[in-house]
């Protein structure tokens, strides 16, 4: 298959991207804008493959989707390419409007001319993956798991953006018969996260001595879905998914933020202790929750399970070891991001 990946060079994407490539006979059109969170230097290690081509441009831009859906041929589409931070989203909505939802449906549009053109097999080959959040259900109580059919209720710009991307998808799908497969996963983790999001935020102030900041007490839940695992997922949804239906993905790995930060604080002790001996957590700072904080998210994988055998590799505590190792071997990655504009302040406080 020729597959184009937008948010190739995204935390997510480059995972992705990586799978395809290394591990089937696929070729891949990695396609990014290289926002502040894309980074090319992710895939680095595909450079002289000859089934990984990188193409930097907007979703959002009609002209240049439609040249490479021409040029490219593909047979499947995966997209990933999103704002997807809640904390920027409450300081700059706009440009989660701009990129999910304007993105989403520029994308569709490109989708649906490429394969309106398409006959015979190729036409029944054709699918298009829509990659989204289980943000878009709100909020759950210390109970339940969201399923495929939890209504919606987001709660930030970041979650009502996605939401409405994944309408678009479904009414293109509907109404135009486009060949549509959605997705909606839980929090990831791993290799190559911007460090702005939690686990990497931990760790690096960690290392470098600051105050590790927990929103209000450190009660919210999420599950967890290391990043390799999801990249799995998706491939096989678009390689065994029924068309038109959507698939929660999960890790099975409930946590409380303030147990998942004394969970990462303790790989580190034992992966690269203090020098002056203390204990990590004794750097952890209570701050101001977020505005609007969903307490407690938990997704329900069990149909992905029964209908096409996917499950988590990683368990409770594996997943973190490999990525807190990762961020330890990987100072030049991180370094370079935080040498530029981002320097681990605090987003979304309005």
């Amino acid at each position: 298959m020729n597959i184009l990946v937008t948010g190739g060079a995204g935390f997510i994407g480059s995972n992705l991207v990586r799978l395809l490539v290394t591990a089937t006979g696929h070729s891949v059109l990695s396609v990014d804008k290289l926002t502040y969170a894309g980074n090319r230097h992710s895939l680095d290690d595909l450079a002289a493959n000859p089934r990984y081509k990188f193409a930097q441009a907007d979703i959002c831009d009609a002209a240049a989707m439609g040249k490479l859906f021409a040029h490219f041929q593909p047979d499947w589409v995966m997209h990933l390419a999103a704002e997807s931070h809640v904390d920027r989203s409450i300081d700059g909505p706009g440009a989660f409007i701009q990129t999910n939802v304007v993105g989403t449906f520029t994308l569709l549009q490109a989708a649906r001319g490429h394969f309106e053109k398409l006959t015979g097999p190729a036409k029944d080959a054709f699918r298009f993956l829509h990659v989204s959040t289980d943000e878009v259900y709100g909020s759950l109580g210390t109970t339940g798991l969201f399923t495929e059919e939890t209504p919606y209720d987001p709660h930030s710009p970041y979650s009502a953006s996605k939401a409405s991307s994944d309408h678009l998808a479904r009414a293109w799908a509907d109404t135009f018969k486009l060949p549509v497969l959605v997705t909606n996963c839980s929090n990831n983790y791993g290799p190559y996260q911007f460090p702005e999001k939690l686990i990497p935020v931990v760790i690096l102030k960690a290392l470098r001595g600051d105050p590790i900041p927990v929103y209000g007490k450190g009660e919210n839940i999420r599950d967890w879905l290391y990043v390799g695992d999801h990249a799995e997922a998706l491939h096989t949804v678009i390689a065994q998914g029924r068309l038109g239906q959507t698939y929660n993905i999960g890790g099975n790995n409930e946590r409380r933020n303030i147990d998942l930060v004394r969970l990462l604080c303790g790989l580190l002790d034992e992966l690269r202790p203090r020098a002056d001996g203390k204990k990590y957590d004794s750097q952890i700072s209570f701050v101001t929750d977020r505005p609007g904080h969903d307490l407690r998210y938990a997704i329900d994988a069990s149909k992905i399970k029964r209908e096409l055998g996917w499950t988590p590799r990683q368990d409770h505590t594996s997943g973190f070891r490999q990525t807190v190792k990762w961020y330890l071997d990987n100072e030049a990655w991180w370094k370079g991001i935080l040498d530029g504009s981002y320097k681990l302040e605090r987003l979304g406080t309005t």
